[in-house]
């Protein structure tokens, strides 16, 4: 998610969770140098809850950019607030843009300071047309209850009347808020434009295509291939196929033991993973699913013992997939859990997938381990594993696929470690 890059230097930025408090480290690489630098941390502002200040990002100046939700104000300062916290984001390459989410209260799925309890917000932040090239914030809108994840479309050679929009998933109440994303049209950019019930009365007690239901979707891609976006339905094991012009559902597909979705580079293959923590009370089951979306049928299924992939991400030549690893489950199920491995699999002969290294790392003995990939030069690209219970990073070539090093960015027993997209050149996270 974040980083500055040019043939001898870049850095990359990662914020590391531990309970209500974190920090941020600055990692950086200069002719054939690697060090860590540690962001000075500023004691909280004593806010809590769903008023805890945002961080997004840090600037090139090294001043971290911090976003207060009780006033809707953004800050560039020096250091962090201990008890800000990350929110998930969501880069659009092709605006050179940023959706940052927010989940909403535990309880309700409600953030109150921008959207009552009518769901939570999602916010775009971009450069303004000749303004300061410094990122700004866009627009706000409230969508349904969090978690979120988004989808981008946009006119192509095969669909040149396609729409800009951007899809946002609700978790909690198991719908899709289609918006409006072309600036030229202002009567409906940054405006809802259609709202998907995702509920299957077939899966549910009540008969009837309520809402909040329990489709749950996570997981959500658009295809330029066959105009559709794709949505997972965590709670049903399917997927939605959806006319991303005429915001209908067309499709749906069985794909159980997913909980989330990744586009080819392509745009031709989905991958679906998820892990079976039902099927053997001794081990976890991962599992990687390949969807073509030419055909709308599912064309592998690939299960892995004890391993829980947590992310997933594409090489950026899209020649390679890599899984993290990370823990679930209890007893002797998270025993014989592997949580000290990165799997890589050759994704050139799609739909086939082929296991071609398994790379040890540090430990990730949390239930997500993101990762994050940045340019070096033209034939080295390093990617960034993170391990949370140790409190460090693993560099990897993406390659050769060998550990380069493994930089201490903190103490051990983090929750969680992310990387920021705000410097705008990493891929993956």
């Amino acid at each position: 998610m974040g980083a500055g890059a040019t043939q001898t230097a870049w850095s990359i930025v990662c914020h590391m969770s531990y309970g209500l408090k974190g920090h941020v480290a600055l990692l950086r690489y200069i002719s054939g140098h690697w060090s860590v630098q540690r962001i000075p941390s500023q004691p909280s502002n004593g806010k809590e809850g769903l008023a805890r200040p945002y961080f997004l990002g840090i600037e090139d100046d090294d001043r971290a950019v911090i976003y207060d939700p009780t006033t809707h104000r953004t800050e560039r300062q020096q250091g962090v607030y201990e008890n800000a916290f990350p929110l998930y984001a969501y880069i659009d390459r092709a605006e050179r843009s940023l959706w940052f989410v927010h989940d909403g209260g535990d309880d309700t799925g409600n953030e109150n300071w921008h959207c009552g309890d009518e769901g939570s917000p999602a916010f775009l932040w971009g450069t303004r047309t000749g303004g300061n090239p410094s990122r700004a914030l866009l627009g706000t809108l409230c969508v349904g209850r969090g978690h979120h994840v988004t989808a981008y479309t946009r006119p192509s050679a095969t669909f040149p009347r396609m729409p800009r929009q951007v899809f946002i998933s609700n978790l909690l109440d198991g719908t899709i808020t289609v918006v409006g994303y072309d600036p030229a049209a202002r009567a409906t950019y940054l405006k809802p434009l259609h709202q998907f019930n995702l509920c299957d009365p077939a899966q549910e007690q009540d008969p009837q295509p309520k809402v909040p239901n329990n489709a749950f979707p996570h997981g959500m891609a658009y295809s330029p291939v066959s105009g559709k976006v794709y949505n997972l339905n965590n709670g049903y094991g399917t997927v939605v196929a959806m006319d991303a012009a005429a915001h209908r559902i067309t499709n749906t597909v069985a794909m159980p033991v997913a909980s989330n979705l990744l586009m080819s580079p392509d745009g031709r293959f989905l991958i679906g993973k998820g892990a079976d923590r039902k099927r053997d009370p001794q081990h976890v089951i991962g599992r990687l699913s390949v969807f073509d979306v030419t055909s709308e049928t599912v064309q592998q299924v690939l299960d892995i013992p004890d391993l829980y992939p947590s992310t997933y991400r594409f090489s950026p030549d899209g020649q390679r997939l890599f899984v993290t690893s990370a823990a679930t489950g209890k007893g002797e199920q998270k025993t014989h859990l592997k949580v000290d491995v990165v799997q890589v699999y050759d994704t050139s002969r799609l739909p086939a997938l082929r296991l071609i290294a398994e790379i040890k790392v540090g430990r990730a003995d949390c239930s997500r381990r993101p990762m994050a990939f940045v340019d070096h030069d033209a034939t080295t690209r390093y990617g960034f594993m993170p391990n949370p219970t140790d409190g460090s990073v693993s560099v990897v070539d993406t390659h050769t696929l060998q550990v380069v090093t493994t930089l201490e960015v903190g103490a051990g027993g983090a929750d969680e470690i992310n990387f920021s997209y705000w410097r705008g050149d990493s891929e993956g996270c």
